[in-house]
């Protein structure tokens, strides 16, 4: 199974924040979008979708937890690693994505093709798909 598979089944909208936004910005984005991470695009960069990292609850509640209720007012850019951006294509596996999240400690991969942002794959998404294939599985051998 392959990563494009399960982005076939989600809605092509992709929750996203500006580096120069506030954590607490970025906090309420998760909330009325009921999700736990969004991908972060640079500022700078105004053509095509350009992902520079995720800003996730687990960042949300860093910042709460170092610098108190400032920490709300802080950008979301000093909270990601720039650097680092772990993706994926639709083409890639799931055991390689699952591999890429147990391998970095983290739980959402934006899906890139040519560059370009095309979705996020979470390991929600990759255990609900092994569980219907081994479902799928069970009914066949039945």
């Amino acid at each position: 199974m392959q990563v494009g598979d399960i982005l076939r089944k989600k809605t092509a909208r992709v929750a996203t924040v500006r580096m120069n936004e506030t954590v607490a910005i970025a906090a309420q984005l998760m909330r009325s979008s009921n999700i736990s991470a969004l991908v972060v695009k640079d500022v700078v960069r105004t053509e095509g979708n350009t992902a520079v990292g995720m800003f996730t609850e687990r960042d949300v509640v860093r910042a709460i937890a170092e610098y108190g209720a400032a920490g709300a007012n802080l950008k979301v850019s000093q909270f990601i690693s720039v650097q680092q951006l772990v993706s994926c294509s639709s083409q890639d596996s799931l055991e390689h994505v699952r591999h890429l999240m147990n391998k970095h400690h983290i739980r959402h991969v934006p899906v890139l093709e040519n560059y370009s942002l095309i979705g996020v794959v979470s390991i929600r998404d990759i255990s609900t798909a092994f569980d219907e294939e081994a479902n799928a599985q069970l009914a066949i051998s039945a």
